[in-house]
């Protein structure tokens, strides 16, 4: 029988960005034929990953695979070896958004790049992110994930020098929209150099920090 994947084993070495698995939509067999195709020497993301079918993996598989539920990520194989001379600061409005930066945190750290995360510092108490906006301009990278009105993003673009990446999320009431708001106001943002991913996609906020990392090398 034919396989239903052809897997891009040569990635990393054409953008500096290795492979993912993307499991959303993806049935448990689809999961457990990929897995069959990877080296455990090396290592793999899967994103999208419902606790369910995580569960429902061969026992084998899952002893050398690390499960994150809240961010909904698994790193199969492995370990990755960290590049300590780079740092990425990881900023979320609420704990609403947390799960998008825990996306992006475990995306980076299969790249072997270190994060820091500074939770619920929206601008609802703008004092809880003056207290840390001294260390946040230390990181050479900052992801700022925000729903609602998506204010955040637009009030950290104004204190930092920072390279800013903002990734909207679904969060809020109403006309919140599902993060369709907060990725307005992300992109008609007054605070110049801002970079949007889509809603809700912490994965893209760090292939494109992993992007700009990698042209500093």
């Amino acid at each position: 029988m034919n396989k239903n994947h052809e897997l891009d084993f040569e990635r990393k070495n054409r953008i500096g960005i290795a492979e993912s698995i993307f499991c959303q939509n993806k049935s448990l067999n689809q999961i457990i034929d990929i897995l069959k195709d990877l080296n455990k020497k090396e290592t793999t993301l899967f994103t999208r990953l419902e606790e369910n079918k995580y569960k429902k993996l061969p026992i084998k598989i899952k002893k050398i695979f690390k499960y994150d539920k809240e961010s909904k990520t698994a790193i199969y194989g492995k370990p990755p070896e960290f590049n300590n001379t780079k740092k990425i600061a990881l900023i979320s409005a609420g704990t609403s958004d947390v799960s998008c930066l825990m996306e992006a945190k475990y995306t980076l750290l299969c790249s072997g790049y270190s994060t820091e995360t500074f939770v619920d510092v929206g601008v609802a108490g703008l004092w809880r992110l003056q207290k840390h906006i001294k260390k946040i301009c230390t990181f050479d990278i900052v992801i700022v994930a925000a729903g609602m009105d998506g204010a955040l993003v637009s009030v950290i673009g104004g204190l930092i020098p920072n390279p800013i990446i903002a990734i909207p999320t679904s969060t809020g009431y109403g006309v919140s929209n599902k993060g369709e708001t907060a990725l307005n106001a992300m992109l008609a943002s007054c605070a110049p150099g801002i970079s949007v991913v889509n809603i809700d996609n912490g994965y893209g906020a760090a292939c494109a920090a992993i992007r700009i990392l990698n042209n500093g090398r």
